[in-house]
């Protein structure tokens, strides 16, 4: 069984992008992050310690979209991801989805996102974190 905490549409100004503007400009990122875990310890003891802090989740990607710019919002995406895991030992997994609104598309189109998801089951990394 796994609870789910969600924050969903952060912005955040960033540089990322494959083209000399993109970096050069900037541009708003909009980002959603999905946490499963089981919060009942958390819940039972109302204690902080045992679940995920979400205004520290939201400063961690903030910090990674407003960072180093990246050319692929996938690299961006998966940073996210990992930092959580490593943050939150009481993560199972977590999804980020970062959303590009304004990406160079000469059509018109709504929004391009891309999602990363990562678990401790199939990461090589925390597997046995």
């Amino acid at each position: 069984m796994a609870d789910r905490i969600e924050l969903t549409g952060l912005v955040a100004y960033g540089h990322h992008g494959v083209l000399p503007h993109e970096t050069e400009h900037g541009q708003s990122f909009t980002v959603d992050l999905t946490c499963w875990l089981d919060t009942a310890e958390a819940a039972a003891t109302d204690d902080l310690t045992k679940t995920v802090n979400y205004a520290e989740l939201a400063q961690l990607a903030h910090d990674a979209v407003t960072g180093e710019p990246r050319q692929l919002i996938e690299t961006v995406a998966a940073e996210i991801a990992d930092a959580a895991l490593a943050r939150y030992d009481v993560l199972h997994a977590v999804e980020v989805t970062i959303h590009k609104p304004h990406a160079p598309i000469p059509l018109s189109f709504a929004d391009v996102a891309v999602v990363a998801r990562r678990s401790r089951k199939s990461s090589p990394r925390f597997r046995n974190a």
